[in-house]
C-alpha cells in the first residue's frame, strides 16, 4: 500500500494517495469507503456536490478506524459564491459527514458549474466570499485546511492577494496526455500543493497505445503508470473507485519511472475528447439546463 504524505504550509500532513467518491452514490459509497479503509486508504475525497456526503460519513464511522487517523477532504458547491451560503454548506457539510471537524475543505470551483465554459466571469468577489467563510472555520477549529479546486492562475491570484489566509491545495484535472505543467509550476512555487483528479483520464489513457507501451516496460497496468506519473509530479492523487481489487491494484505503485520516461509522457499528444463524459464541465463541455441540484456537478 503506497503510503506517501506531503505537508501543507501550514504544516498539515495529507495522505498522498486518495480514494476518489464522485460519481458513486450515497447508498453504496460507504461500503467503497469502508473497503479502502481496511485495504489501508486514509485519505478520502468527496463534495456537497457529490450527494454522497453522507455515506462517506458512515463509511469512516463503520471502519471502526480512528478519526484522527483518516484524512477527510471535501468541497463547498460552485453555487456558493458568498459568505452565507458557503458558511451554511460548510456547516451541512459536518452534519452530513457526521463529524466534528473536516481535515480539508476546498472550494469547488472558480465558477458555478453551469458557466464553466460558457463565461468570462470569474467569480472574484463572490470566490473572495465562500474563501471568507472557509477562513472563519478553519479560525473556529470546523476545518484543519483550506485551499480550492479547478482555479486557474488568475483565480489563484485573487485569493493570493486579497486574502488573509493563503490557499494550500488546488485540485485540477491532471493525467498523463492533458497535463497543466505551468499551472502546477505556478501554483507549487508558491508553495500551494497540487491535486490531480481523474488521473486515468476518466478511462480514456486506457486507449493511448503510447500509454500502454511504456506501462508493459514496467510490467505495471495503465492505470497504475498513470497513477505513478501524478505522484512523480509531486500531487496529491485521487483515483475513484467502487471497486476493491482496483482500490488495491492502484495502490501498488511503489516503482519509479525514469526521468526519460516522465519527459516522454509529458509530451504525449492531449486528449480532445472524453467520450461519453466529455459534457461534463471538467471535461470542456457545457451544461444545459442544469438546476444546481447537489449531484450534477462533477469532480
Amino acid at each position: 500500500m503506497f503510503s506517501n504524505t506531503v505537508t501543507l504550509s501550514n504544516g498539515v500532513v495529507v495522505p498522498q494517495l486518495a480514494l476518489g467518491t464522485w460519481l458513486i452514490d450515497d447508498d453504496k459509497v460507504g461500503a467503497a469507503v469502508k473497503a479502502a479503509i481496511e485495504i489501508g486508504y486514509t485519505h478520502i475525497d468527496t463534495a456537497q456536490a457529490y450527494a454522497n456526503e453522507n455515506g462517506v460519513g458512515e463509511g469512516v464511522k463503520n471502519s471502526r478506524v480512528s478519526r484522527d487517523k483518516i484524512f477527510i477532504t471535501t468541497k463547498v458547491a460552485a453555487e456558493h459564491k458568498d459568505y452565507k451560503s458557503a458558511s451554511k454548506g460548510i456547516d451541512g457539510s459536518l452534519k452530513r459527514l457526521g463529524l466534528d471537524y473536516i481535515d480539508m475543505m476546498i472550494i469547488h470551483s472558480p465558477q458555478p458549474w453551469v458557466e464553466v465554459n460558457q463565461s468570462d466571469d470569474r467569480y472574484f468577489e463572490g470566490n473572495l466570499e465562500a474563501w471568507r467563510a472557509l477562513t472563519d472555520a478553519y479560525k473556529a477549529g470546523k476545518l484543519r485546511a483550506i485551499g480550492v479546486s479547478n482555479f486557474l492562475k488568475e483565480d489563484i491570484d485573487n485569493l493570493w492577494n486579497n486574502a488573509e489566509v493563503k490557499p494550500m491545495v488546488n485540485q485540477v484535472l491532471c493525467h498523463i496526455a492533458n497535463t497543466p505543467l505551468d499551472l502546477i509550476n505556478y501554483c507549487q512555487n508558491k508553495g500551494i500543493v497540487m491535486e490531480a483528479y481523474s488521473p486515468v483520464a476518466h478511462g480514456e489513457a486506457l486507449k493511448i497505445p503510447a500509454i500502454a507501451e511504456i506501462a508493459k516496460k514496467y510490467d505495471v497496468s495503465v492505470p497504475q503508470l498513470c497513477i505513478r506519473y501524478d505522484i512523480q509530479l509531486g500531487m496529491i492523487v485521487l483515483p475513484k473507485t467502487a471497486n476493491p481489487d482496483h482500490m488495491k491494484t492502484n495502490a501498488d505503485v511503489e516503482f519509479v519511472i525514469s526521468d526519460e520516461d516522465m519527459d516522454t509522457l509529458k509530451t504525449i499528444e492531449k486528449i480532445n475528447s472524453y467520450g461519453d463524459s466529455s459534457f461534463f464541465p471538467v471535461f470542456g463541455g457545457k451544461l444545459k439546463g442544469y438546476s444546481g441540484k447537489p449531484g450534477s456537478e462533477v469532480v
